[in-house]
């Protein structure tokens, strides 16, 4: 039987040094120590590349011991995952982009089932399908899952939904809860003033304010300046207001505390000031009412187009007849407000109309305005709408041969001309409120240089 070649035959010194070997096939002394210099080399090379061989056991033996060394260590090691709490730092922030829905934003942590339950529990506070785009959220997690979403209503409330029992994988509406929260803010105050050389905005903007505080401005005094047709050159405001900011960053305006407006020689002034029922309004030093039952126009607009007639040609059907109401002309898309506190009593169509709203008012009053490109996003009959509240959008349907609002008043059932109409004010101050009034106003006043001799001579 023929044998095998084996891997580990006998293997000659002749075959692996030939050229150190004699005639004879034996070594020479100089050879031997070259060879064993060589083999030397070799076995240390072996052994630095083979540290586990050496040092492995030895090695695994330290890691066994010490293991268990830290008893804290140990401990976290035993603790579920469902109840390793909540990165203090949220996992992702940011803002909801258009298109956004719960499940685009959560789905890196819900599946469609959880994100349907942590909806239906939301729904009473907030519901999740009106995320609007631009306002920010957060998300906070762990190891079990979603911990804690929260999303900025707006700039005063924020939704807060929350893991309630830990059980981030039963998807169970159980698994949440949901609350409204305020938005927590450093309020500090600030004043401003300035002169108006061109209009209101540029001259809040010279003042080092933005934009937004001449809104503010504008709706206090909306009742006594026309904003629009009224401001003259080197007329003068001062105001003392409230800036809120949120880590250290300014986060918009609060509220405006008192204000002072000089129009066409004429003072103006309006203080903040909370009732007993927690309604606040804005009074003169004296107790009146800033605001007046009506706006002295439902939006801001260009120019009066066609004002009240009992007789006008009109412009597409060529013949004479009534206009009681008055055109004002303004882009398309421009919002429309209501006048006055009121109860919507039609959302229709009409041929000569268009789109148009009709509001019923305290005291027999009742508005409408004509020729909308459309309503405002909910509304209906019978809802309540406060004043300044938008109902609707300019625009040119119905009989109309451009953008415009017709806007029209009847009282008790008669057309009345709205420009002609005497506007009363809102109720004053009761008697039983004016000490603290004075009080609460002193401060404000004197903040602003202000003085009120009105007030001192009545106390």
């Amino acid at each position: 039987m023929q044998r095998r070649n084996s891997p580990f035959r006998r293997i000659s010194f002749h075959s692996l040094f030939p050229g150190l070997a004699g005639e004879q096939g034996r070594i020479s002394p100089a050879a031997a120590g070259t060879v064993a210099a060589a083999l030397l080399l070799v076995t240390v090379v072996w052994l630095l590349s083979s540290p586990r061989c050496l040092f492995g056991p030895q090695n695994e033996v330290s890691a066994a011991v010490s293991a268990p060394a830290s008893a804290s260590e140990a401990a976290r090691a035993a603790v579920p995952a469902e109840t390793v709490p909540a990165s203090p730092v949220p996992v992702v922030q940011g803002a909801v982009q258009p298109g956004d829905t719960a499940s685009d934003l959560l789905e890196t942590w819900l599946g469609p089932a959880q994100v349907h339950a942590l909806a239906q529990v939301c729904r009473p506070v907030y519901s999740l399908a009106r995320l609007r785009a631009g306002n920010p959220y957060a998300v906070w997690a762990d190891e079990a899952g979603l911990a804690r979403f929260e999303y900025e209503i707006d700039a005063d409330h924020r939704l807060v939904a929350e893991r309630a029992d830990g059980d981030s994988a039963s998807g169970s509406a159980s698994a949440f809860t949901a609350r409204l929260e305020p938005i927590v803010y450093d309020v500090r105050q600030a004043t401003a003033q300035g002169t108006i050389d061109e209009n209101l905005f540029l001259a809040v903007e010279n003042a080092g304010e933005d934009p937004a505080l001449a809104m503010m401005l504008y709706r206090v005094f909306a009742w006594e300046i026309d904003f629009i047709r009224g401001l003259r050159k080197g007329d003068t405001f001062r105001v003392l207001f409230e800036k809120r900011y949120r880590d250290g960053s300014l986060a918009g305006y609060g509220r405006i505390l008192a204000a002072e407006f000089v129009n066409d020689g004429r003072h103006y002034r309006g203080f903040r000031f909370e009732q007993a029922d927690g309604e606040a309004e804005f009074y003169d030093e004296n107790g009146r009412n800033l605001r007046k039952c009506f706006l002295r126009a439902p939006l801001s607009f260009t120019r009066i187009s066609s004002k009240f007639s009992r007789s006008r040609l009109h412009p597409i059907l060529k013949v004479r007849r009534p206009h009681p109401g008055i055109d004002y002309a303004a882009p398309t898309g421009t919002p429309v407000k209501a006048v006055a506190d009121g109860t919507v009593v039609k959302v229709a169509r009409s041929h000569g109309a268009g789109n148009y709203v009709t509001l019923r008012h305290l005291g027999g009053y009742e508005t409408s305005y004509l020729h909308l490109s459309r309503y405002a996003r909910g509304l209906r009959r019978g809802a309540r709408v406060g004043q300044g509240t938008v109902i609707g959008y300019v625009g040119s349907t119905g009989l109309a041969t451009g953008p415009h609002l017709d806007f029209r008043m009847k009282r008790n059932g008669a057309w009345v001309n709205p420009a002609a109409i005497k506007n009363p004010r809102a109720a004053a101050l009761p008697a039983a409120d004016m000490a603290r009034f004075r009080a609460a106003i002193r401060p404000f006043a004197a903040t602003l240089g202000i003085g009120l001799t009105a007030v001192a001579a009545g106390d």
